[in-house]
């Protein structure tokens, strides 16, 4: 990755998945359904999800990695943050802390959004 900066900013489902794969080697399946939970139940459309994945993977963020459980399905992918993706979610984590300190101070609270009445946005409300 030559020029992380390219990649910011980071959208919603890479910022989730940076997220999920910070406590443990995770394959697809179990990555989609955290996400929609933490998207409020908001579907995660497989096709996205998986050329999100391939994105990830070719910008080395991510990289596959062996199953954790022995016996475990030899069809699922496993993946795991490569050191380059263990970096984002702080940094994209600050950034929207400071979007929402700037929103806050200039925008007036009417016309603040939340992730469940725009759908562009992360989870992370802007107005909380």
């Amino acid at each position: 990755m030559s020029d992380a900066r390219r990649l910011l900013p980071l959208n919603t489902l890479v910022f989730e998945t940076l997220l999920a794969l910070t406590a443990e080697t995770r394959h697809g399946w179990d990555l989609v359904r955290e996400i929609q939970q933490r998207l409020g139940g908001e579907r995660v459309l497989p096709a996205n999800f998986y050329r999100t994945l391939r994105g990830m993977l070719a910008d080395g963020l991510i990289e596959e990695s062996d199953s954790p459980k022995n016996g475990d399905s030899e069809r699922r992918r496993y993946f795991t943050l490569t050191a380059a993706g263990a970096g984002w979610p702080p940094l994209s984590s600050r950034v929207m802390d400071a979007a929402r300190v700037v929103a806050k101070a200039w925008i007036p609270s009417s016309l603040l959004w939340t992730a469940s009445t725009y759908r562009g946005t992360s989870a992370v409300s802007v107005a909380a």
